[in-house]
């Protein structure tokens, strides 16, 4: 996948400056806007978003270039206590995220007082690396309880630079971004410099498709999806895409597919609406359900499914 210009807050640089490059790894709690906030930074629709926790699956790189830095996201699941295989492996993301960074980007709503994971919570407090701790959603709340949230952090986590923002509105992601810049080292860049991310273009198929299911099933039915785009032909003006929706049980098509058909048709039209602004052509999207057993629990199935392994 490229891009003409993926970077919407860079300024041209005035002289030569040394290149820096480096990996910034955003971790927090489920649904703090960590992808939004690697999606305002990057500036395309990178990491699905929706309310439900848990929504984003696998370490996104997205990559944002100018003339003399690069660098290099890794948007990680929400940190939670894993309940089955596929949570651990989603964990095991997380872990990674502590290995590889040059900056830890730590985000927290609002009002919110802890990690949900201690001995996280003590990696970051003893990181050696530069950490940004960004309290989001500032946009849901008064003066009063940011100063507060600022003073809580600021004692929680002494080493961190505290910065307040709206993913969302976009507030305050500049600063960040820049102080982001500042804090890489100089190196070459890693990718080449068209490079938007360094997942294939299904990934991102995939994770469209579950965003609607996410948005449009209840209880437990989002979480036992996984996709599978089995074809994905380019052509200069459509994209031909099949892809299968995979469930655990009998019962669970039944619901993806919905009387007559309506349920899973009204997904593959919002998928394919939000895939040919995503790609900027026509798709043709066959969209077909299918039961594989306890997929959520099956080492084999989640090194098909891209968990483990990294």
């Amino acid at each position: 996948m490229e891009s003409q210009s993926n970077n919407p807050l860079a300024t041209p640089s005035q002289e030569q400056k040394p290149h820096k490059a480096g990996f910034v790894n955003i971790i927090g709690n489920p649904n703090v806007g960590k992808s939004t906030l690697m999606n305002a930074l990057v500036g395309e629709r990178l990491s699905i978003i929706t309310s439900k926790a848990q929504t984003t699956r696998h370490r996104i790189l997205g990559i944002v270039n100018g003339e003399d830095f690069q660098a290099i996201l890794s948007d990680t699941p929400g940190i939670i206590k894993p309940a089955y295989e596929l949570q651990a492996s989603m964990m095991d993301f997380v872990k990674s995220a502590f290995e590889d960074a040059d900056v830890l980007v730590y985000m927290v709503e609002l009002g919110e007082k802890e990690l949900k994971d201690e001995a996280f919570f003590n990696k970051i407090r003893n990181s050696k690396i530069p950490v940004l701790l960004l309290i989001n959603k500032i946009d849901n709340g008064n003066e009063e309880l940011l100063e507060a949230s600022r003073t809580h952090w600021k004692e929680q986590v002494p080493n961190a630079e505290i910065f307040a923002i709206s993913a969302l509105e976009n507030f305050g992601v500049a600063q960040v971004f820049n102080r982001i810049l500042e804090a890489l080292p100089v190196s070459p860049p890693f990718y080449p410099k068209d490079a938007l991310t360094d997942k294939p273009e299904r990934f991102f198929v995939n994770e469209i498709i579950r965003e609607k299911i996410l948005i449009h099933y209840k209880k437990e039915i989002p979480y036992s999806v996984e996709i599978d785009t089995e074809e994905f032909f380019e052509e200069d003006n459509i994209i031909r895409m099949r892809s299968i929706i995979m469930v655990e049980r009998d019962s669970q098509k039944g619901i993806i597919i919905g009387h007559k058909g309506a349920a899973l048709k009204r997904v593959g039209i919002e998928a394919r609406k939000d895939l040919e602004v995503f790609f900027g052509k026509k798709v043709h999207m066959e969209l077909y359900v299918k039961v594989n057993k306890n997929w959520r629990s099956s080492e084999r199935e989640l090194r098909r499914f891209g968990y483990n392994g990294k």
